[in-house]
């Protein structure tokens, strides 16, 4: 039997209706597919009754990566190694179906790192259907102007289209974890800000978002030397705070700090 790891946020998703809600959710029949953290193999098993094409899974832990060997032989490809160590624009020559329960404390950087590495030439997923702490889920899908608005929501708006499934409660999983999970949906935008680098997003979101209960003012000061130009520009008022301001406003700013650099 195996025990749970702790150190590598394993929460085995064991209900059976939720499973096939998950695997029902986009078409993966003679689909190139991607699962992380297959764990046990659980949605693994009610994918492969999908019939995919191909079938990867990315395992960390070595003990459930030579169990998901035993179980499914060759039916899948079993990648065991770390997902935050993985490109994943070299993963597959052809577009991925990710499905996954992420571990919830690398969650948002799993997330983070696909986005800012997405290439603008070839998108490496058509969809995304992911498992989150529900906490985390509702940063993800927030509005502005509300609490739970933040980077993680300006981030994902730059390149995504997400939408929430359902919620998932603590008695799916085993062990039992101490919070309800919520599973999203995202696909990539077909239109978006294009930038020279997306990290130049990543830092004014940081900076930003960094006092997120304090006036914008010393932030943007910080990032464009008291030019208030800009922002009379783009018609911001630097006494509102960072979850005042619309993702597309972040955007516009992003744009702007580049073109000063040149």
């Amino acid at each position: 039997m195996i025990k749970p790891k702790k150190s590598l946020g394993q929460n085995f998703l064991i209900n059976k209706d939720v499973i096939k809600k998950i695997v029902n959710i986009v078409e993966i029949s003679n689909k190139d597919i991607l699962e992380i953290g297959p764990g046990t193999g659980n949605l693994t098993s009610e994918i492969l009754k999908r019939n995919p094409n191909k079938f990867f899974v990315v395992e960390k832990d070595n003990k459930l990566a030579n169990i998901l060997r035993e179980k499914f032989s060759s039916n899948i490809e079993i990648i065991n190694e770390d997902i935050l160590k993985i490109n994943e624009n070299d993963l597959n020559n052809q577009i991925l179906t990710v499905f996954g329960n992420l571990p919830y404390n690398i969650s948002t950087e799993i997330l983070i790192k696909w986005i800012l590495n997405l290439n603008e030439k070839k998108i490496w997923f058509n969809y995304l259907v992911l498992m989150f702490q529900k906490e985390v889920a509702n940063r993800i899908i927030a509005n502005f102007n509300t609490r739970n608005y933040g980077r993680l929501t300006v981030l994902t708006n730059w390149r995504l289209k997400v939408k929430k499934v359902c919620d998932i409660n603590p008695s799916c999983f085993k062990p039992k974890p101490k919070v309800e999970s919520s599973l999203l949906l995202f696909e990539p935008k077909e239109n978006f800000f294009d930038f020279i680098t997306s990290r130049n997003l990543e830092k004014i979101t940081r900076i930003f978002f960094m006092h997120r209960r304090k006036m914008i003012k010393k932030p943007y000061n910080q990032i464009f030397k008291d030019n208030t130009d800009i922002a009379h520009k783009l018609g911001i008022d630097l006494n509102l705070r960072p979850q005042n301001l619309e993702p597309n406003t972040y955007f516009k700013l992003t744009k702007e700090y580049e073109f000063l650099r040149g």
